[in-house]
């Protein structure tokens, strides 16, 4: 299993949003590449960055930061504003190991299927549910869509990976919404990252077994827990080690 500490980019700067809302900021840092330094210092080989102004705006707002921190030598997996193949191309051709489609891939099947055509499995699919239905536009709307039926249509595009976020618990330190998870797991053959919710070592633990009883479960990716302290890095790193 793969830990995914994550960096949240807002203005240039490290933030973390609470259930996305961007009237609910915390600012933790003012150079996200100092951040992801000191993830890969600890061993992290991955970095999750979601470029919240692109999320929020449609088109990526800070590809310097994130090419900053690709420059670094550390995998990245970008998220936030990649609705047109323009973007992504750009993103990759930053040093992005891996994007992450989200409202087009709830507007736009054929859209994902170009994609993974070209790019396969450095294409990702974010879903983001909200009461099991999904969230789109930087989670300011919802669609007409359930979190389970996009990842079905998204298992039949050939989608490797899939980054599963649960809105209600996401930076809220209550721990991950295990059924939720579960459910998506058994949707399909594609890994899923888990993500929202992690608030302490047990959530992790916990993840751990679950990845071995299902082979699929990628991953997750850990924000606020780290930068309020209530979870250590290379202990996390360790656990996923030995999984």
């Amino acid at each position: 299993m793969t830990i995914y500490p994550a960096i949240d980019i807002k203005g240039g700067r490290c933030v973390r949003l609470t259930q996305g809302r961007a009237d609910q900021e915390t600012i933790y840092a003012e150079n996200p590449a100092e951040v992801a330094a000191g993830f890969r210092a600890t061993g992290s080989a991955w970095v999750h960055v979601v470029d919240l102004d692109g999320a929020f705006a449609g088109e990526p707002q800070n590809l310097e930061a994130v090419q900053a921190i690709a420059s670094l030598g550390m995998k990245v997996q970008l998220g936030g504003g990649l609705r047109t193949r323009a973007s992504v191309e750009r993103a990759l051709g930053f040093g992005v190991s891996r994007v992450v489609i989200g409202t087009r891939a709830a507007e736009s099947a054929a859209f994902v299927g170009e994609l993974v055509q070209a790019f396969g499995e450095k294409i990702a699919v974010g879903i983001d549910a909200k009461n099991g239905q999904v969230a789109v536009k930087g989670w300011v709307s919802t669609a007409d869509l359930s979190a389970l039926t996009l990842a079905r249509r998204m298992d039949a595009l050939g989608v490797a990976t899939l980054i599963h976020t649960d809105i209600g618990t996401d930076g809220m330190l209550t721990g991950p919404n295990f059924p939720a998870q579960e459910a998506m797991l058994a949707a399909g053959k594609f890994r899923v990252i888990a993500s929202g919710g992690v608030s302490r070592r047990e959530d992790v633990v916990k993840l751990a077994a679950l990845a071995r009883s299902h082979s699929n479960l990628d991953g997750v990716i850990v924000g606020k827990a780290l930068y309020e302290k209530r979870v250590d890095l290379p202990d996390l790193l360790a656990l996923a080690r030995a999984g």
